[in-house]
Order: structure tokens, then sequence, then C-alpha cells
């Protein structure tokens, strides 16, 4: 079955989303305010729309993949903004990393207007949407969780109903909180093996299928050694995402020592310029971050 899509937001992540979408048959409107990022869609059989109004006119479904609820909410709710062109019964699917709060006003204010919504961020990147196998959690009605995996099946290989609207984006902040940590740990143990004469390319092969075996251990560690700084994610997204974790956290009293300490050395690499980094570059928070190792 063919469905009729609207992607708003075209970036690292949109991108790949709305490229998977194409190669498994869907018809794709594309609207981002970067008209490069369209036109790479557009070459692949998207169709560019003027505005988020339009592509939500001609489509059974709307996808934002942006990078804030205030971004998100005016995509769809602001002038020229998918709700004023979106059918009664259009299905917003949220892809975007955003706080649970504004996603369950967000919801609230998309029913006002005769429109679902399914908040389901992601895990896995880029990488995992360009071959289907994203992990997405999400949260909405039960039957509007169903129908939108009519659609979500084509990027992900796992998808769980987490509750109602804003569960998806709580399970993305536990999951973030999860990453975060686990990035830091890898980068703390390779330089440990470095520094104790250990070669660290080995570890991975020989911790593999025990207790500290991990799919973070088996792809970074590698990459912490080769100095392997492809950009699959960015560090000021994971600040951004561990500001959130802490936000629930204060809403929740939850005590949370561990995340706080991750999160202030992902703002250190901020704060030295290295936000527009993949997670690999904390490695060089070992040696003190310069934007000079990346020119």
């Amino acid at each position: 079955m063919t469905n009729k899509v609207a992607l708003l937001g075209a970036g690292a992540m949109g991108g790949a989303i709305g490229t998977r979408l194409l190669e498994t048959g869907n018809q794709l409107q594309v609207f981002d305010i970067d008209k490069e990022k369209v036109a790479v869609l557009e070459a692949l059989g998207g169709v560019a729309a003027a505005s988020a109004a339009q592509a939500a006119a001609e489509s059974d479904f709307v996808i934002t993949s942006l990078n804030s609820a205030k971004i998100v909410r005016l995509a769809v709710f602001g002038e020229n903004g998918a709700a004023e062109g979106a059918k009664p019964g259009t299905l917003i699917i949220d892809m975007s990393s955003i706080d649970p709060e504004s996603t369950k006003q967000l919801a609230a204010d998309a029913e006002e207007k005769g429109l679902h919504w399914v908040d389901s961020p992601l895990s896995g990147g880029a990488p995992k949407a360009l071959i289907g196998e994203l992990t997405l959690m999400a949260g909405g009605k039960p039957e509007d969780v169903k129908r939108a995996h009519e659609v979500l099946r084509h990027v992900a290989s796992n998808y769980t109903h987490m509750g109602p609207s804003g569960a998806g984006q709580t399970t993305k902040l536990i999951n973030q909180v999860l990453c975060g940590l686990g990035f830091l740990a890898v980068a703390e143990a390779t330089q440990l093996a470095i520094d104790a004469g250990v070669d660290a390319a080995k570890v991975p092969a020989a911790l593999k299928g025990g207790r500290a075996d991990s799919a973070l251990l088996q792809e970074y560690m590698p990459r912490y050694v080769d100095k392997d700084y492809r950009r699959t994610g960015r560090i000021d997204n994971m600040v951004k995402d561990l500001n959130g974790a802490q936000d629930l956290a204060r809403l929740t009293n939850t005590a949370m020592p561990l995340t706080a300490v991750c999160a202030e050395i992902h703002r250190m690499m901020t704060a030295a310029g290295l936000g527009g980094e993949d997670e690999a570059a904390l490695m060089e928070f070992f040696k003190g971050p310069n934007k000079e190792n990346f020119s």
C-alpha cells in the first residue's frame, strides 16, 4: 500500500527517513526552510512543497523531524503550518526529540482541530533509518499508534507503544540518559586502555559476549581509537535531551547524579565549540576540548 506522507524537516535525520520512505514506495511531500535539503529528496522522487500547509494538504500522514518543541509548534500550528492544510483525521507523527509536557499540549491542540497525534521519537540515528531498522517508542491513543505503523514499519524494526501522549518522549529521554552515560563510559575506558598500554582496538572483541558488552562498546570504541569523528549525531542535541531528562527528574523528584555529570561534560564540549560534532569527539574531552582538532 502506498502512503501519502508529508515530511516537515529534511535534515540529517529527516532526510534519512524521507530517503527510506521513498525507497519503499511511499509518496512524499517535503517541506524545509533549507531548500538544498529538500532538493536531495526531490532528486529521489519527493515533491517539494511551498509550505507545511501545502505538504499536509496532499497527504494522509504528516511526519515532523525537527529540533525543538517550539519549531514543531510553528511547523504544525503556525502561519502556513500543517494544521492549515491538513484534512480532518490526518495523523501527525512527531519523530522529533522534545519534552513530554510540550508533547501532551501539542496532542491536545491537534485533537481540537480534528487531527490525530502520535509522538514517536527514535533511536538508531540516520544509518538505521536508511536500512529500516530504527527503534521507535510511541505515545498516543492505541488506534493512532497502530495506524502510524502503516508508515513507520518502513523505517523501523522495533516499534513499541509506551502509553498515552508524551510516553514516547519520556522513553526517549530514558534512552538518551543511557546513551549519554554509555558514550562517556566507553570514551573514558578507551583512554584508560590507551594510557595503560593496552591495545584498545582489541578490547571490543575481548569483551564481546561478556556483561560489559554493548552496541555502544562495539561501535564506538573502535571509532574512539581511530578518531573517527564522522557525524551520525550531535553533541549539542545530546545536551538538549539531557536537559530534558533533568527537567523531568525535577518534576518527578528523581535523583540523577550521574546524568548531571554527563550533562556538564557535554555542555563543556559545546562551550568549547564542539557542539556540532559527533559523540565520538568525546575522546577529546580527556585531552582538553579544542576545536582546532576538527578544522
